[in-house]
């Protein structure tokens, strides 16, 4: 079975717990899958199984790291340049590569929210003022949004249904 939220654990656990739970559900989702369907786009936008990893752990890195003065390491996409960039899959991105992407960006950031307090502040993208606490309710949120999105992507591609590992 997948991990659980505590039922009596504390704010902080709970909440961590939660948001482990979305992240390997969407990496559950991808297993079993070949490059080709991993990278084929699904919606009239484009959207790939791939390209969303790829936008969470930027995601991750945006918020839990640069949020909080935290080094983000080398990004795979430049928003500058490009505002949908981190949400596509270039030719010369292996899986592989937005996997360990999204690995190091899980790890940057479970190593902010060991660190920190959930009272503890820092500055948003857009110069808001945002604690530990708020910043994990959004990317819990963020993360369930989008794995609700890789578990429909999932189905199109090849018919399998489920919201967690069941073993």
């Amino acid at each position: 079975m997948g991990k659980h939220v505590p039922f009596t654990g504390g704010e902080k656990d709970s909440l961590h717990a939660a948001l482990d739970r979305h992240r390997d559900a969407v990496l559950w989702k991808l297993e079993g899958l070949d490059d080709e369907q991993l990278r084929r786009p699904i919606t009239p936008s484009g959207t790939n199984l791939l390209g969303l990893v790829k936008h969470l752990g930027g995601a991750e890195l945006g918020w839990f790291c640069e949020t909080f003065g935290r080094e983000t390491g080398p990004l795979p996409f430049d928003m500058a340049v490009d505002e949908s960039s981190d949400m596509r899959v270039e030719p010369d991105e292996s899986t592989a590569d937005i996997l360990a992407f999204y690995g190091r960006a899980r790890a940057a950031a479970d190593a902010v929210i060991g660190e920190l307090g959930l009272d503890e502040l820092g500055t948003s993208y857009s110069g808001n003022a945002v604690s530990l606490r708020w910043v994990l309710v959004h990317m819990t949120t963020e993360t369930a949004r989008h794995a609700g999105h890789v578990d429909i992507l999932r189905e199109l591609t090849d018919g399998s249904t489920g919201d967690h590992n069941r073993a």
